[in-house]
């Protein structure tokens, strides 16, 4: 089929937006002004709290008149929380959840620490973002002064000098706010967000939980074709029949659309926070995709593979909380967000009033390895207790916040994901080359910076770039062996490599370290 009639089978999809900045920024307000003013809820009990996506709908600009540009979907979909975990799953995974970021910015207070982090995060992403300006409508608000502090941090804005597209806004009037919908849309447009309903449903997923009724249950974006329910879905190699398909709502439809946030249940296993999801029309075409993920995944998913660019992992430790009132719960939740160890998150997977019991434990086995279930002025039932000691889910009481965030301090150091590093430990420069024999040569030379010691493995650079390995067989100063040579001394040496080593060329010694 050739590329032209593949495209007449391509639709517009709405966009899928991710919200981030800084922690007293808006970004609350902003997604709860956007739910209350754009989602028509008919729904009895409103909108489904736990659900972290939902779907809005924006008026459909006139096109017979000279009003805004025309839009395929008026549809955009949000992910409720800006530092969400389907970020992790992104930089892990190699995924985008999101196809756009909004980057938004107190007018009043600036760029802040966590929006230089929000900032790096969305450009690790690939992500193109827009710039909300946020509490435009507070007294000292400076928009002019926040502007200029974006392009100290190279966030260069249209109309001052670069291209990133910004709207100020008050998220607490709403001021700005249908500006700013427009612009996601304009950008979304320029994306060209397409997909072929034809195909079937590929997508992310962005949240799962236990539910004491309906069992194992998540929250997943599509990011192409069309999940139908009857078929059935792969995740890290695990087959599931799509029998619930619910919108975010809580509604139960047949199928669910590219760029749609869905709910979904009936998992033999809980699915992964940032995992691909693909479907399939029969159980057996998906038992061999789960078989093909089985046999590939060790190696394709490892995140870190030595001699590549640093790779950041980031683990996440599942968390449940359990106290005596809502009160010491909102306390204990602040202390848990506190907590920063490097390539470690802390995810609350459930919070509440009461003793621990075996609804908390089960919960911690579908979740995730290295679950824990955290008690603060509160016992643990004996059955929960029990099941726990067999299934090896760590459970931890506490009647001290200090004592408890000292002990999920040590507990995210020791479970802090460990990744092979290369250190360089000396270098030189050959000066001569003398004779070579087979794989062995003997060249001179003069080391530039650290030691030099026999029995190293070095990297051979010729004008930047690495053309081979090598190893020290032995080394010599004025003739006489020795185990190493330090910064500013002469050396002949005696390397085993399959390269030839040449005048200029610089040796690199290395050791490899965890860290």
């Amino acid at each position: 089929m050739s590329e032209k009639i593949k495209q007449h089978h391509l639709v517009s999809r709405p966009p899928i937006i991710v919200i981030t900045g800084h922690i007293d920024h808006g970004k609350s307000t902003l997604l709860d002004y956007i739910r209350k003013t754009n989602v028509v809820d008919t729904e009895t009990g409103g909108i489904t709290q736990h659900l972290s996506a939902y779907e809005v709908s924006i008026p459909t600009p006139d096109k017979s008149g000279s009003g805004p540009r025309p839009q395929a979907s008026g549809k955009i979909t949000f992910l409720d929380t800006p530092g969400h975990e389907a970020f992790s799953g992104m930089r892990e995974r190699g995924v985008g959840a999101a196809d756009i970021a909004i980057l938004i910015v107190s007018a009043e207070d600036g760029v802040k620490a966590q929006t230089i982090e929000a900032l790096k995060t969305i450009k690790e992403a690939g992500v193109p973002f827009i710039v909300a300006i946020n509490k435009t409508d507070k007294p000292s608000a400076n928009v002019e002064k926040t502007k200029n502090e974006l392009a100290e941090h190279e966030v260069y804005l249209e109309g001052y000098g670069g291209d990133v597209p910004y709207v100020p806004i008050s998220a607490k009037t709403g001021s700005g706010v249908s500006e700013l919908l427009d612009m996601i849309l304009l950008v979304s447009e320029l994306k060209e967000l397409k997909t072929d309903p034809a195909k079937d449903g590929a997508g992310i997923i962005i949240e799962s939980r236990l539910d004491q009724k309906r069992g194992i249950s998540a929250t997943l974006i599509v990011k192409d074709g069309t999940v139908k329910k009857g078929d059935f879905m792969v995740i890290d190699g695990v087959v599931s029949p799509i029998r619930i398909v619910e919108t975010f709502l809580g509604k139960p439809i047949d199928m669910a659309h590219a760029g749609m946030p869905f709910g979904m249940a009936g998992f033999s296993k809980a699915p992964q926070v940032g995992s691909l999801f693909r479907t399939y029309k029969n159980k057996k075409e998906a038992e061999v995709s789960a078989g093909s993920f089985k046999n590939i995944a060790p190696s394709a998913l490892r995140p870190k593979i030595l001699g590549e660019e640093e790779v950041k992992l980031t683990k996440v430790i599942p968390l449940t909380l359990k106290a005596d009132t809502l009160g010491t719960l909102e306390a204990l939740e602040k202390e848990v967000v506190k907590i920063k160890t490097e390539n470690v998150v802390f995810k609350i997977i459930k919070k509440g009033v009461g003793a621990i019991g075996e609804t908390e434990i089960k919960l911690a086995l579908a979740a995730k390895e290295d679950s824990i279930v955290i008690g603060f002025n509160v016992k643990c039932e004996p059955k929960a207790k029990d099941l726990a000691e067999r299934e090896g889910v760590t459970i931890a009481l506490f009647d001290i916040i200090y004592k408890m965030t000292e002990w999920l301090e040590n507990e995210a150091k020791k479970r802090k994901p460990k990744v092979l590093v290369e250190e360089t430990t000396g270098k030189a420069k050959i000066l001569r080359c003398f004779s070579r024999e087979k794989d062995r040569q003997v060249v001179g030379g003069r080391v530039l910076e650290g030691l030099i010691a026999t029995g190293e493995t070095v990297k051979i650079l010729r004008r930047d770039f690495e053309i081979g390995k090598g190893d020290i067989i032995e080394l010599q100063t004025q003739k006489i062996k020795t185990r190493d040579v330090g910064e500013g001394k002469e050396f002949g040496l005696l390397v085993a490599s399959k390269v030839d080593v040449a005048e200029g060329d610089i040796i690199e010694a290395f050791r490899v370290v965890e860290k």
